[in-house]
């Protein structure tokens, strides 16, 4: 039986996953922003949280993982860089590590860059990938803790996954990615037809998610730093992607669109 999934938005932005297996009823949480909407989604599934997989320590997205932890018992999953600062981690994961969600089983990449120690979470049997703050539709996260290279290597990583995965990431905030992305590709034809589908989606108030790896490789400027033709467009012919990556990072800091 597929995996069955529920997204769940959270605070102003932020988005929760629930990741169920019906053949062992295990459920997982993808971070925990806030308790009362995943305590509601789990009651209308009629569901028992069995994992709650966190993929950095950020406060949006571990606020309800004591809560939740303390009233399912719920197996609490994340970087093993960041445990000293999440809370009621039971198990400290690495690259490359399995996740198991009763018989859904999942591998950790390590995605640092946004904070230091980020991980994904990549179940490719089912074509998902949870990728928390790295990578937004059409966007990424900033680099806090890390220079900008560094999260454009972690990028890479996901850039080079099937272009079938399904990404699910921690927050809606695709309508300002993709304004700012047609501002920096403006000619991409692709880009224009996608702005106006999100720009419907947003005002019927629902959410973009999922995107998948293909869709984000042509309209993501940030997986696109090396492409000579942006780095031109943007006055950095002959840059390193590293330096065109922080370019377009800064530059989207500063975005009001």
């Amino acid at each position: 039986m597929p995996a069955e999934l529920r997204l769940i938005p959270c605070l102003a932005d932020n988005y929760a996953v629930l990741l169920h297996d019906p053949a062992t009823e295990a459920t997982a949480v993808v971070d925990a922003p806030e308790v009362a909407p995943i305590l509601a989604a789990l009651d209308r599934e009629g569901w028992n949280l069995t994992h709650i997989l966190v993929t950095h320590h950020h406060t949006d997205h571990i606020a309800g993982v004591l809560a939740l932890k303390e009233r399912f018992g719920a197996t609490v999953i994340g970087p093993k860089a960041e445990r000293e600062t999440i809370p009621g981690l039971d198990f400290a994961v690495v690259d490359g590590d399995p996740v198991a969600v009763g018989s859904l089983v999942g591998r950790v990449l390590e995605t640092p860059g946004h904070t230091k120690g980020h991980i994904v979470f990549l179940f490719e049997d089912e074509r998902l990938l949870f990728s928390g703050d790295t990578l937004f539709v059409m966007g990424c996260g900033r680099p806090f803790e890390c220079d900008p290279p560094v999260l454009w290597e972690s990028l890479l990583r996901l850039r080079a996954l099937p272009d079938d995965i399904l990404v699910y990431c921690g927050h809606e905030y695709t309508l300002s990615n993709a304004r700012f992305a047609l501002s920096v590709d403006p000619d991409n034809e692709g880009l224009v037809a996608r702005l106006a589908e999100v720009e419907a989606v947003r005002a019927a108030n629902r959410p973009t998610l999922p995107t998948t790896i293909g869709a984000e490789k042509e309209t993501n400027p940030f997986l696109r730093a090396d492409d000579p033709a942006l780095a031109e467009r943007l006055g950095l012919g002959g840059a390193t992607p590293g330096a065109v990556f922080t370019e377009l990072r800064s530059l989207k800091n500063s975005f009001r669109g």
